[in-house]
């Protein structure tokens, strides 16, 4: 695939490098000076191998990337699940539970010598499609992300929010039920464990004792299977809750959504009415709309990102 152009708020004469490092693929991407695409390529995390092994693939993918452009000046960052602490400079959050507490960043730089920046993977997807895709052209704009986990991001006039700690934007560990289930952050009842692809595949394990794939439930609700469509509906109205919160404090000027989940039809319909009827306001004036950059929204906003 081939866009016309991306470039950031202060444009570089130099190539731009990203990397989305995600829990199953790390991809990578070359933009050149005017904002072309000249390089992508995909290669497995394989978190198998630990944190020394993820640091490997990346160093493998960088230099093939580095070596396409002739080792060229070039900026490079990458997104990733969680966030480097302000404290410690480690990496937190992450759902890659093996890059929690390592020094992502420095070991990167000491191993390519050259400066890495490091993005949280949502706030990359908020910033391609605040500057390139859905949400261009307006001054706030949050991105979701709805996939396995869920995570989320705020642009403001071209600029990633990342806020005093680093968590800004953090939407998918608001906890909406403290009796709910256990998330991996240590906290219970959080938005993830209920609205991301990984959280209603569990949720409905749990309930019903059989594993089930989230695109054979939505065939199911949409066939008219009553319990499928009991399951939905709570689904729409725990998503209308989560996104009527976000609203009542940030009141974006566009919510834009990533991640498998966010190819359900309903959610644009079903999901939206839920918002309406949650949110402390006489009227649903955010719009709420589907991603387009599919999934290279991650990669691109890890190249733009990069400084």
């Amino acid at each position: 695939m081939t866009f016309s152009r991306y470039s950031s708020p202060a444009p570089h004469s130099c190539h731009r490098i990203g990397i989305d490092l995600g829990g199953t693929k790390i991809e990578g991407i070359v933009l050149d000076a005017q904002g072309h695409e000249s390089f992508r390529k995909r290669i497995p995390t394989e978190q198998e191998k630990g944190y020394s092994g993820i640091l490997a693939n990346i160093e493998s993918l960088y230099r093939e990337m580095a070596d396409s452009i002739r080792q060229a000046p070039h900026t490079f960052g990458i997104g990733t699940p969680g966030a480097l602490s302000i404290r410690t400079g480690l990496l937190k959050n992450s759902n890659t539970l093996c890059l929690n507490g390592q020094p992502l960043r420095t070991d990167l730089e000491e191993r390519l010598k050259h400066s890495v920046t490091i993005q949280n993977d949502a706030n990359c997807f908020a910033m391609a499609e605040a500057l390139h895709g859905a949400g261009r052209d307006q001054p706030m704009v949050f991105g979701v992300i709805m996939g396995t986990g869920c995570g989320g991001g705020l642009v403001y006039r071209g600029e990633v929010i990342t806020g005093r700690q680093a968590i800004a934007g953090e939407w998918g560990h608001m906890s909406i039920d403290p009796n709910g289930p256990p998330c991996y952050c240590g906290s219970r009842g959080c938005v993830e464990t209920f609205i991301s692809g990984g959280g209603l595949e569990r949720q409905w394990k749990a309930r019903f004792g059989k594993a089930q794939a989230l695109r054979e439930i939505v065939a199911a609700f949409r066939s008219g299977d009553s319990t499928a469509i009991d399951f939905m509906q709570e689904f729409f109205s725990r998503f209308g809750r989560a996104m009527a919160n976000l609203i009542n404090i940030l009141d974006p000027d566009m919510i834009v959504l990533g991640g498998g989940v966010s190819n359900i039809d309903e959610l644009y319909t079903d999901g939206i009415k839920a918002v309406a009827n949650a949110i402390f306001s006489d009227s649903l004036e955010t719009p709420i709309v589907r991603h387009a950059l599919g999934d290279s929204a991650g990669v691109i906003g890890a190249a733009l990102v990069g400084t």
